[in-house]
């Protein structure tokens, strides 16, 4: 496949064919949009759903190019505690539809999954696009209409769906509607953040879209930035294994090992995902926050100062570290990029330096870089059903909510979860009201 997929593939229906009552919209094409039309539709409501590219799922494709982490395996409470700050609303979703009945509506499509070593959960072939294929297929063949290349700019003066496409400006009625239309990051698939101008001008509560699981741009000695040297040397390169120690908003100390990516402009990867939505507060209150890295995290500091108090005879101090320290490469780059010169020299200085390397996060990366957003529809806008109560008949899913997660499979549950609830919701509106306006 060429990395696009066509809504117009035919197969096998496997969502049961009810007498229909009342038509639905789903705008976006994402997992939350298609889980939601997929759930309507098996309710009985006819379901049409508006993409603004030329294909659905372009973004789903993209995230699964390097193995599609589906979900992720642990009990239900720690995956709960992933979503910082909405550990009640998210345990409401997951209630619902959490990580085992994903893996199960994952088997109905003929895919099975496996569980990695780090306990996220893949498919067999580690591949986005049999899956969405399959889903496509069952959702046309179940009686979804897809519709592409429709741009929503919003809702009419007598509350029909505006939406712009290539031969002109198309009107649509719909009983009820479910807006699935991500966050800000990667506008490129489609996920451009304009839905949250047309939301605010009906008056819908919004909370600033922000990055998510993204890099951070660094500073060095009040300059902004890796030297031109250390970029064009390192760029790519990841640091492992590494523990990054910060003291919290509540003044606890906080200690994750992983690993993470040199970038050309600062530090990106799963550590740092981890970490993400505190340091990007953090960063945002103080105008910086500043970690340690602990570079050695195998050895204490009284072994780090005997190995590199060994006879250094006529090695370089770079070979030094390498055979009395296993510190190397870009390891050894980041200790020349960050410490003064005479702390290099010293054993009693540069072990402490590698247990605990200060690091300081000027700010994220921009939004568009982002893999996810934090921000959107507040929830208090939101009743049960994901409608919006300023709104009635209109529903919303996935990530343009205000909520986020760390990557490890977290983002697509409760996207996925989001949608099951908002199709519900929005099929028995659909089912008891007129014209949504």
């Amino acid at each position: 496949m060429n990395g696009t997929l066509r809504p117009s593939e035919s197969g096998k229906s496997m969502i049961e064919n009810k007498v229909q009552s009342g038509r639905i919209a789903v705008i976006g094409g994402g997992p939350a949009g298609l889980m939601a039309a997929e759930t309507a539709r098996a309710a009985g409501v006819a379901v049409d759903v508006y993409e603004r590219l030329g294909s659905v799922g372009r973004k789903f494709l993209i995230a699964g190019k390097g193995g599609l982490n589906l979900t992720h395996s642990d009990p239900f409470e720690r995956f709960v505690a992933r979503y910082r700050g909405r550990e009640r609303e998210m345990r409401a979703w997951l209630e619902q539809f959490d990580a085992e009945a994903l893996r199960a509506w994952a088997r109905g499509l003929g895919v099975e999954t496996f569980i990695g070593t780090s306990g996220r959960v893949f498919p067999v072939d580690l591949k986005a696009a049999p899956l969405l294929r399959g889903w496509v297929r069952r959702l046309r063949s179940g009686g979804v209409e897809f519709h592409v290349h429709h741009r929503w700019l919003g809702w009419g003066g007598d509350g029909a769906l505006r939406f712009e496409h290539t031969d002109g400006e198309r009107i649509v009625r719909a009983d009820a509607v479910v807006l699935a239309l991500g966050g800000g990051s990667w506008p490129v698939l489609g996920t451009d953040g304009s839905w949250t101008r047309i939301l605010e001008a009906r008056g819908v509560d919004l909370a600033p879209l922000q990055p998510a699981n993204c890099g951070f741009e660094i500073a060095r000695a009040g300059v902004e930035g890796w030297s031109h040297f250390f970029a064009n040397k390192y760029a790519g390169q990841p640091v492992k294994p590494v523990v990054i120690e910060w003291r919290g908003a509540n003044g606890e100390t906080i200690r994750r090992q992983g690993e993470f990516v040199i970038t050309t402009h600062g530090v990106e990867g799963s550590l740092i995902y981890a970490l993400g939505a505190e340091l990007r507060d953090a960063a945002a209150a103080h105008g910086g926050v500043t970690v340690h890295l602990d570079l050695a995290p195998g050895r204490d500091i009284e072994r780090l100062t005997r190995d590199l108090a060994q006879p250094r005879g006529k090695r370089t101090l770079s070979e030094h570290l390498r055979r009395h320290a296993g510190i190397d490469g870009v390891k050894t780059g980041l200790l020349y990029e960050l410490l003064a010169k005479n702390a290099m020299q010293n054993p009693e200085n540069l072990a402490p330096a590698i247990k605990a390397l200060p690091l300081t996060l000027a700010r994220p990366r921009p939004l568009v870089e982002a893999i996810s957003t934090a921000g959107g529809v507040r929830f208090k806008a939101l009743d049960e059903r994901l409608m919006l109560t300023s709104l009635p008949g209109v529903f919303c899913a996935g990530e343009m909510i205000d909520w986020e997660a760390p990557t490890g499979g977290y983002l697509l549950t409760a996207c996925f979860a989001s949608g099951k609830i908002a199709g519900q919701g929005s099929a028995k509106w659909a089912r008891g009201c007129s014209f949504v306006r």
